[in-house]
């Protein structure tokens, strides 16, 4: 899967703030496979 400019940035931000994957899908309100998705770039992501 190709990485788009979202997924970069968010682990970007994700990292410098120094949040694992579970702290970032609890804070945000997603589910753990979705904050996964996302930073990988995956093209259908579904809420």
């Amino acid at each position: 899967m190709q990485q788009t400019t979202l997924s970069r940035y968010v682990k970007a931000m994700r990292k410098q703030y120094d949040l694992t994957q579970v702290d970032l899908s609890e804070k945000s309100g997603v589910g753990l496979r979705f904050a996964w998705g996302l930073e990988q770039g995956k093209q259908t992501l579904r809420l």
